[in-house]
């Protein structure tokens, strides 16, 4: 265990080098979810709650598409490119995916009707056809993608990510914030090319099927040396390796989305509270999982990361000392939800109220949304070992507690009920991943260590929100959750200065601590 301490230049160039890549990784994620939640803030100025439910319905799909369609081929091209030759794996993996999204594409354009009657969107069944628009170019260029995060170019990654979440959020802006009024002042204006009233919050998905275009059109040089060929023997292994992942992702989209599908399902609502009540959970919950942000921009270094030093001798003290740093980070972003949740709520009920009735959830969403991260961080031991159907089991369970929960509680508490199912769910899947992991790949995790980060965040969430129900004015409850924001800043930073004195950008200014 002390080797790798005897070796704090390997060490500390292993982690700059992850923490870089990360940031890279990260500004796509963090400019998707920051536009994002300016454009969500937008919504609750120009629609009610009850008006966004539909397009709140297709956007908790797209994950569980996202993941029957690319079944796991990401993972399965960062382990097989180990002891594999890379041209004809990802030939073959682009061969599978170029039929198998036809095929399912096609399936879904034919199973239209059902599947409108499924998410009650007969209002705009043309959400349908969009939203299969979307997942066949996404998908088509998720193994693209991956190569460039495998060749660790992370630069070309970013700029062509946000290059699409561009051109996304301009057309969103242009034909909903513009195009109005312009529609108001001059009906026949050149300008107007393209928009009709009808289509409204539509233009969320149109502007999401042109960026997707361009993200795949962008990716096409990846594709020079692509030929036409196909390893059956090679395709039959990694479907082994991967059919377990598809498991853990559908069940991983069970446990994050299955709420807000099921919602309308379960609740004894009438049909417009019902839908009121879905667009104030998914406002609230979008506020909740912003630590997701540097959850997913780290998977995207780390997934990569973790199989190139699986090799190292050092690599379960490489894991836990990136696990350390890991909840740190979490634990700060958590602490940014959960200590300001009254100026967040001040903000999203501006204009209209019901928006802020729902934010007692965040911090219950947020701590989950913590639970996952440090789970997604234990589960490396399945992947390396090629144990995947133990990591599928651990989701199968974790998702069976979210379907009994939500269908228990939903209709007793509301959204409520759901957002204490999600928290549930994930301690619980981040507890027995951690045993079964320490079972057969033992990593030496400092659990008192994150264990005690995880309790002061707690503790200071809650402190501050029985303190400020005393409290009458917002900028002196600002001042006191920033006075608790800053402290424990100080401490993490100054408790980890070893750490945290090696990375980029931050590390000199830590060291001075």
């Amino acid at each position: 265990m002390f080797v790798l301490f005897l070796q704090p230049k390997l060490f500390s160039l292993s982690i700059k080098k992850l923490a870089g890549q990360t940031m890279w990784y990260g500004l796509p994620s963090i400019a998707t979810r920051f536009i994002g939640y300016i454009l969500n803030f937008s919504l609750i100025f120009l629609y009610k709650a009850v008006n966004t439910a539909d397009l709140t319905q297709i956007y908790a799909i797209f994950p569980f598409l996202n993941i029957l369609f690319t079944y796991g081929v990401e993972t399965s091209f960062f382990r097989f490119i180990q002891n594999h030759p890379k041209q004809k794996l990802f030939n073959t993996l682009n061969v599978s995916i170029f039929i198998s999204t036809i095929l399912l594409s096609s399936m879904m354009l034919l199973f239209k009707q059902p599947l409108i009657e499924f998410t009650a969107m007969q209002d705009h069944p043309e959400f349908i056809t969009w939203m299969a628009m979307i997942v066949f170019f996404d998908t088509l260029s998720a193994l693209p993608f991956a190569k460039l995060r495998q060749e660790e170019r992370p630069r070309k990654y970013a700029f062509i990510k946000l290059l699409g979440i561009i051109i996304n959020v301009f057309i969103v802006i242009w034909f909903i914030g513009v195009c109005p009024n312009i529609a108001t002042k001059n009906p026949a204006s050149i300008l107007l090319l393209g928009y009709h009233e009808s289509i409204g919050i539509g233009y969320y998905l149109i502007g999401n099927i042109i960026g997707s275009i361009l993200t795949f059109a962008l990716l096409l040089p990846e594709y020079k040396a692509f030929k036409f060929e196909f390893d059956s023997k090679l395709w039959k292994e990694v479907m082994k390796y991967s059919y377990p992942l598809i498991i853990v992702g559908l069940g991983g989209m069970i446990n994050d989305m299955l709420s807000r599908l099921v919602f309308q399902h379960v609740t004894d609502l009438p049909v417009a509270e019902a839908k009121k009540q879905l667009g104030i959970f998914a406002a609230n919950y979008r506020l909740a999982v912003l630590i997701t942000i540097f959850i997913q921009m780290f998977r995207m270094a780390a997934e990569p990361f973790f199989f190139n030093q699986s090799q190292n001798k050092n690599a379960p003290e490489t894991y836990a000392r990136v696990m350390n740093m890991f909840v740190v980070a979490c634990s700060i972003m958590f602490l940014f939800v959960g200590l300001y949740l009254d100026v967040f709520k001040s903000i999203m009920s501006l204009k209209y109220k019901e928006y802020g009735e729902g934010i007692e959830i965040v911090p219950i969403l947020a701590m989950g949304s913590v639970f996952l991260g440090i789970y997604y961080n234990l589960s490396i031991w399945y992947k390396l070992t090629n144990k995947n159907w133990y990591g599928a089991g651990i989701t199968i369970i974790g998702a069976i507690v979210t379907v009994v929960l939500n269908i228990l509680w939903i209709p007793k508490y509301g959204y409520v009920g759901s957002a204490w199912a999600t928290f549930i769910c994930y301690l619980f899947m981040m507890v027995i991943s951690y045993f079964m992991g320490q079972k057969y790949f033992p990593v030496p995790y400092n659990i008192k260590k994150i264990s005690w980060y995880i309790f002061i965040i707690g503790g200071l969430t809650i402190g501050s929100m029985f303190l400020n129900k005393e409290i009458d004015s917002l900028w002196l409850k600002i001042g006191l959750s920033s006075l608790f924001f800053f402290s424990y800043i100080f401490y993490v930073l100054k408790n980890e200065k070893n750490e945290f004195g090696s990375l980029p950008m931050i590390g000199k200014f830590v060291q001075k601590l």
